[in-house]
């Protein structure tokens, strides 16, 4: 059964964002270009695949973004995996004021939108559609192209309870082959 909207819950904010900072997440940046042509750009951790045919992935941004307007009318962006050592750089983007491309090495991706040098892997956007998301909207974008590192070295900067960590090893354990599909529910 759903709860009605604007019901009070058996659970406060604080519990409610302690609960998610459980759930380790990568950290990504997306970029674009607005109207005018400024850069814009957002540390997010509500990147998602959404659909291997066609490609597309997700991501929110808050409506109390002081960029909230322009991310809803681009028509492209581009979505940066960030790996281990970038953790300035997500924290920069995180926030809402200074000037988050100071120093920030790019290049211009197919569409003109600004991709993050040495991110792990890179998804350049054409806009799929909006959804509501309550205090967020939800932007799904076709996937045009996809950029990745690949080097030996190369990991990702993951987010736990509040802070940045570091993969304890590589040697993780392999889902088995038959399962594969589950576990990426596709």
């Amino acid at each position: 059964m759903t709860e009605a909207v604007g019901a009070s819950q058996p659970f406060s904010m604080q519990e409610f964002r302690e609960a998610l900072g459980c759930f380790a997440t990568g950290i990504a940046v997306v970029t674009a270009t607005a109207a005018g042509g400024h850069r814009i750009g957002a540390t997010v951790s509500s990147f998602n695949s959404v659909s291997l045919e066609p490609p597309l992935v997700l991501f929110s941004m808050a409506r109390s973004s002081r960029a909230f307007t322009a991310w809803q009318a681009v028509t492209h962006f581009a979505v940066n995996v960030l790996s281990e050592g970038q953790d300035a750089l997500s924290t920069r983007f995180a926030r809402s004021l200074g000037d988050k491309w100071e120093d920030a090495r790019c290049v211009e991706g197919e569409n003109g939108v600004p991709l993050l040098a040495d991110s792990l892997a890179a998804f350049e956007c054409a806009r799929y559609a909006n959804y509501d998301g309550g205090d967020h909207i939800i932007i799904v974008g076709r996937v045009c192209k996809v950029r990745i590192r690949k080097r030996a070295d190369a990991v990702p900067l993951i987010f736990f309870r509040s802070k940045y960590r570091r993969l304890a090893s590589e040697g993780g354990a392999d889902v088995p082959f038959d399962l594969n599909h589950l576990v990426h529910g596709w």
